[in-house]
């Protein structure tokens, strides 16, 4: 039977987390286990990995065959470092106390990239959060700023109006004695015109019958005045001649 260390996906929808079995290679993948091992959560950042060392050390030494993702797994908790020393140490190539020796020195330096990880991922975080704060400040203050143009303009706005209402009520006492000379005026060119119209009309009524009157009475005159010295001047020219015919008798 050949044996797998492998993963069993746990969890809801896009919240897997997974857990670290010995299983029969042909069981499903969630199906029926040997033996628990531990835990891995790849939501994290690092991963958070919750693992038997000296278990799954031993399972390795049996000849368990852990699959890709658990050999990174077992490879990142120096699982895989430990079984090749105790190999090296079978084989003869150096001692227990070197092997240990070893082992030790990886997992120091092993930690301190962990750490040295972790404290990058903080800073990145802080900067990140710093970042989004002065960019929210920096929109703040412009809200701000526009926020106050906008009081300001409305400000002068007002302030513009009720200064033109306050002209507004101290001008008609003004308007209305400015107003007024030129309506006296013409209310008085207007009286003027229509009092020297009947005037001129009436002058002219007056002036046309005394016209036609002396016209009238101009007309009799002048016949009267010739018949009158035709009457007198002819008995004066025939008396003469009469008088001529007796003195000629």
């Amino acid at each position: 039977m050949a044996v797998k260390i492998r993963l069993a996906r746990k969890g809801r929808k896009r919240k897997a987390y997974y857990h670290i079995v010995v299983a029969d290679s042909r069981a499903p993948r969630d199906g029926r286990f040997i033996e628990k091992l531990g835990t891995y959560n790849p939501l994290t950042n690092p991963a958070t990995i919750d693992l038997d060392f000296d278990g799954t050390l031993n399972w390795l030494l049996k000849g368990a065959q852990p699959t890709d993702t658990c050999r990174a797994i077992l490879s990142y908790k120096g699982i895989m470092m430990k079984k090749h020393l105790l190999e090296g140490v079978k084989k003869g190539a150096f001692g227990e106390e070197e092997a240990e020796k070893r082992f030790q020195a990886w997992i120091t330096e092993k930690e301190a990239k962990i750490e040295k990880k972790v404290a990058g991922l903080e800073k990145s975080q802080e900067d990140l959060k710093t970042m989004r704060l002065e960019a929210e400040k920096k929109i703040n203050e412009a809200r701000t700023a526009e926020l106050l143009k906008k009081r300001s303009d409305l400000a002068a706005e007002a302030a513009a109006a009720s200064k033109a209402a306050k002209e507004e009520s101290e001008k008609p006492a003004d308007v209305e004695v400015e107003e007024a000379a030129p309506v006296e005026a013409v209310v008085a060119d207007e009286v003027v015109a229509e009092e020297a119209a009947p005037v001129e009309e009436v002058v002219a009524e007056e002036a046309a019958p005394v016209e036609e009157v002396v016209a009238e009475e101009a007309a009799p005159v002048e016949p009267v005045a010739d018949e009158v010295v035709a009457e007198e001047a002819a008995p004066v020219e025939e008396e003469p001649e009469a008088e001529k015919t007796e003195t000629k008798e």
